[in-house]
């Protein structure tokens, strides 16, 4: 049986989406920014895609903004309330420890160019308080960046409350929402979000695609210059197949929420419950406060690569954390900010479903895994020690 666990990292692109790309490469080929009847087809496609991301976020359709991702996204997000904090003599950035590289890098960066970055501490159910945001906001702050849902772990932060503080405060307040978007229902308004970045193939959309949503009045750095696409916020000629497979995948994506959500969760509370079973593993993040794919669970006495490599073996495809760091030997910096020691977080397991996985797969899951953890732990000298008392369990 093969079974795709790793849609935290990317998903399928679904027939949805495909259905809407298609005509946009041989039919409706034009590009938007040109005058001709061809190039204001394409045009009215683009407007079309930015008026769905609109509606489904409750934002005003003229506060989207496409990009190539995510990650270009939260660089922009950045780079502008950094650039506007600046100006008003306001060079103060707050986030978190355990955020997306794409944000921790830009604030490395903004350090260098002079800004003073606070990075909070992550609360051992992984999920940040809106007093710890509150706490920490200076009369300097320009901006208080936090995700929506943690990558690795899941964990759902409390978006609503810390918009409210940071509206209170008169602090920029930009979240992370590439986790999120498609999976948790989303109101930019009602949260009191002013930046939020989106990523197409998390949810079943295409890959390249992501969109930056900026409240009215925030004004835009460039961090691709060159023409005037994007309202002159974005240059390049719109990617408008993509565009409009992310706008029909998103609009599928919220449409289905609720049932999705009721469909997966029990399959990620059965994985939970079978897995931390298994003797010395702990789950990582709240049980119930996370996404409702996302399992992440540390196994003491073993390497996560060496769980991988079996688990694929076995027609498994997960992870062991974000894809983006897949190639690193270190230990997750999430599950570092969480208080794991480097021990335990080296073996880490990230299971993350969608609706496209079947009750079956769970169960093969459930199998297979006791059996590699074992395998793993018997020829490793480390849990040989463990096991004789000649070291501690951390677990």
């Amino acid at each position: 049986m093969n079974v795709y666990a790793d849609n935290a990292a990317t998903t399928a692109a679904s027939d949805t989406a495909l259905a809407a790309m298609l005509p946009c490469f041989q039919e409706i080929y034009g590009n938007p920014s040109s005058l001709h009847t061809p190039g204001q087809r394409a045009g009215e496609k683009l407007e079309a895609a930015r008026e769905l991301f609109a509606h489904h976020l409750h934002a005003d359709p003229r506060g989207i903004t496409f990009t190539s991702g995510g990650s270009e996204a939260d660089n922009q997000a950045l780079r502008s309330a950094a650039a506007l904090g600046a100006q008003k003599g306001k060079k103060h950035i707050l986030s978190t420890k355990f955020e997306h590289h794409a944000i921790l890098h830009t604030l490395q960066a903004l350090e260098k160019e002079g800004f003073e970055v606070t990075l909070l501490d992550i609360p051992a159910d992984g999920v940040v308080t809106a007093e710890q945001v509150r706490e920490a906001i200076r009369p300097d702050t320009c901006l208080v960046s936090v995700m929506f849902a943690n990558n690795e772990i899941g964990t759902i932060q409390p978006v609503s409350e810390i918009g409210a503080v940071c509206r209170a405060a008169g602090v920029l307040f930009h979240t992370d929402a590439v986790q999120a978007a498609g999976h948790l229902p989303i109101d930019v308004e009602a949260m009191q979000i002013d930046m939020l970045s989106i990523s197409a193939h998390k949810f079943h959309g295409p890959k390249g695609v992501g969109v930056l949503y900026a409240k009215r009045g925030i004004p835009l750095v460039n961090v691709i210059y060159g023409g005037a696409q994007e309202r002159g916020k974005r240059a390049g000629t719109e990617n408008i197949p993509g565009i409009c497979g992310a706008a029909a995948a998103f609009d599928e994506a919220c449409v289905n929420m609720e049932r999705n959500a009721a469909y997966l969760t029990p399959l990620r509370d059965k994985l939970i419950t079978g897995l931390t079973q298994i003797p010395h593993s702990i789950l990582n993040g709240d049980a119930k406060r996370r996404l409702p794919g996302n399992v992440n669970i540390c196994f003491e006495g073993i390497e996560g690569e060496s769980l991988l490599l079996l688990l694929d073996e076995k027609g498994i495809a997960a992870s062991s954390g974000s894809a983006c760091t897949s190639g690193s030997l270190d230990p997750s910096h999430v599950l570092l900010a969480l208080g794991r020691p480097h021990e335990v977080a080296h073996g880490s397991l990230r299971l993350s479903l969608s609706e496209y996985n079947r009750p079956e797969e769970i169960d093969y899951i459930l199998e297979t895994v006791p059996g590699i953890v074992s395998y793993l732990r018997d020829m490793s000298p480390v849990w040989d020690e463990l096991e004789r008392g000649q070291k501690p369990h951390l677990i």
